[in-house]
């Protein structure tokens, strides 16, 4: 929805442009501008830590289930609070909660820089995590605001150019920040690096950005609290077990597991319950009866618990195991982020023609790509391994941008429009809190055969668990496409007679 006329620059003035009510106005383009250097921030701090786990790992002395925390801790919250984030934009201002989202993250940048022990670091984390969970709603909401027509998918192309960036960059612009500082404290650049950003997207944010003409006041129940507080318990009690088994001997840390089964179990029924009572749930239960909604977000789970714990072995591996710089690393990572960057462009073309067989086919792309990345390890041991993945992640990274973008686009297609702010969030919210399943899973199998077998059989057991989770994945594409051929054939025969 286009909302130019209750544009609004710092301070509530500019309501409207000087030729007239629904004359766009001009600034809505360095708005963007802020709004799209916000969200690189908010999602290069996924992939910038990662090639930084070694750096701080000798700076901070940390633990390894810390090391797990630091990257699974922040897609945790950012995830948790991306619903109850977007519903707090509408209701008190958009432009409020991103410059109360953007500071918050600036400063928790700045304590994760400054941090002085592994569990300063990780709380730290957390925070940056739920800053970022606040900003990144408001930058696609934004968008729907100040553009319309033609303009809203050339700006919403510029935000998907700019999170392939974020990534591609991430690797390189970490290594380069470490190898500048030090490995012992380079580290610390990696978040002080979002301080001088930070700052200066609040001056502008305040100058620039539109005020919501429908806000208002909001009650705390329509932001469902219970519910956020219940998944969140749900998702902690369920990696625990995993993070911390090597710090929890013994068997009585598995009796997480089943309190994880109790807690989601108690999510959906309170969830079930807001639905009949008519108030607002953190995720929409009806949603999943849309067949192609659910399979969607299963997948993407699947997908993104085993996608993004590549990244968190794969650094360790090549600077701890095989004592490559911070920079190197950053670039032998970077071919994985290349390739998809490269395919997410036709990917999003194609996905209208040929629909969920093309996701298989990225699917399978990634599992064959890493299958090639654990045997070019062991074909290229010691310092060569490094260049020897290269080819192989380009591959992954190829059949990566088959996946995440065609998959949403088909999952949201049968989504009721009025459900479609609540449904996209929902998706969102399973990506990230994959990547939190995926980090602790394939991070325990890592560190428990690096204490008995070495790095590099180490590295091949937490590739296989990835390798797992994407099969996982495509297992679920393969029945959503058998589902709707079988719908398919079902519909032809109805109709013969």
């Amino acid at each position: 929805m286009a909302e130019s006329a209750a544009y609004r620059g710092s301070g509530g003035r500019g309501a409207e442009s000087a030729d007239g009510p629904d004359t766009p106005d001009p600034r809505r383009w360095r708005a963007l501008a802020v709004c799209l250097v916000a969200g690189f921030m908010t999602l290069l701090d996924v992939s910038i830590v990662n090639v930084a786990l070694p750096s701080i790992r000798e700076g901070l002395h940390t633990p390894e289930s810390d090391l797990q925390w630091v990257l699974s801790g922040y897609a945790l919250a950012f995830g948790l609070f991306l619903i109850p984030a977007g519903r707090l934009g509408d209701a008190r201002g958009r432009r409020q909660v991103f410059m109360a989202g953007l500071a918050l993250f600036t400063l928790s940048s700045a304590a994760c820089g400054a941090a002085q022990s592994s569990l300063w670091l990780v709380i730290a984390r957390l925070v940056q995590g739920l800053a970022g969970g606040l900003v990144s709603p408001q930058i696609s909401a934004l968008i729907q605001q100040m553009f319309s027509g033609r303009e809203r998918g050339r700006a919403f192309g510029m935000f998907g150019t700019v999170v392939g960036i974020s990534t591609a960059v991430g690797p390189l612009l970490g290594g380069l920040l470490i190898q500048a500082a030090g490995a012992e404290e380079g580290w610390r650049w990696v978040f002080y690096v979002n301080l001088p950003l930070g700052a200066v997207c609040l001056l502008l944010a305040h100058r620039l950005l539109p005020d919501t003409p429908s806000a208002g006041p909001v009650r705390l129940r329509d932001l469902d609290p219970v519910g956020v507080l219940l998944l969140g318990s749900g998702v902690l009690a369920l990696l625990l077990p995993f993070v911390q088994a090597r710090q929890w001997p013994g068997a009585g840390k598995w009796l997480f597991l089943p309190a994880a089964a109790v807690l989601l179990a108690a999510f959906v029924g309170w969830e079930s319950r807001c639905a009949r009572r008519g108030t607002q749930p953190v995720v929409d239960l009806s949603l999943f009866r849309v067949r192609s909604y659910w399979l969607g977000c299963l997948l993407i789970l699947l997908y993104f618990a085993g996608f993004t714990s590549i990244f968190f072995i794969t650094t360790l591996y090549l600077q701890s195991g095989l004592h490559y710089s911070a920079l190197i690393a950053g670039l032998a990572i970077t071919p994985f982020a290349l390739g998809s960057a490269v395919a997410a462009g036709p990917g999003g073309r194609l996905v209208g023609r040929y629909g969920r067989p093309l996701v298989v086919i990225g699917m399978a792309t990634v599992a064959i790509g890493l299958g090639a990345t654990a045997l070019a390890v062991h074909l290229v041991p010691g310092r060569g391994a490094g260049w020897a993945m290269a080819a192989p992640l380009l591959l992954a990274g190829l059949g990566s941008g088959l996946v995440i973008a065609p998959n949403q686009t088909l999952t949201l297609s049968q989504v009721p429009v009025a459900t479609a702010g609540s449904a996209g969030g929902t998706l969102q919210t399973g990506q990230r809190v994959g990547s939190a399943i995926g980090i602790a899973a394939v991070g325990s199998v890592f560190f428990a055969r690096m204490g008995s077998a070495g790095w590099s059989s180490a590295y091949d057991h937490g590739l296989v668990v990835s390798v797992a989770f994407v099969l996982a994945g495509l297992i679920v594409a393969l029945a959503d496409v058998g589902g709707a051929r079988r719908g398919r054939s079902r519909n032809r025969r109805s109709a013969a007679p």
